[in-house]
């Protein structure tokens, strides 16, 4: 059984494409996503930082607030990380 963040398939909304990862609508909770191109649940403190600093850039052109959440749910084993919208009693 493959991997679904591996395989990438095109469709919901993209926003960013690059070597070390990619950015797309979730296809469960339609926010953009930060996924690592590597198959790893873990990357390094600085790619890390450089995949949430990129998906921040897509999050605030969106223009809503919003908070980075990177716990690994539904698929424990590839990084990802969603921007989800602030809730607007923070």
């Amino acid at each position: 059984m493959g991997c679904e963040l591996c395989e990438a398939v095109r469709f919901t909304t993209w926003y960013h494409d690059d070597e070390t990862c990619w950015i797309a609508d979730c296809d469960s909770c339609a926010v953009p996503m930060v996924v690592w191109r590597r198959h790893d649940p873990s990357p390094p403190d600085e790619v890390k930082a450089e995949m949430h600093r990129v998906l921040g850039i897509v999050a605030e052109s969106l223009g809503r607030p919003y908070w980075i959440d990177d716990r690994l749910r539904s698929i424990p084993d590839h990084y990802h990380a969603h921007a989800r919208p602030r809730p607007s009693w923070t």
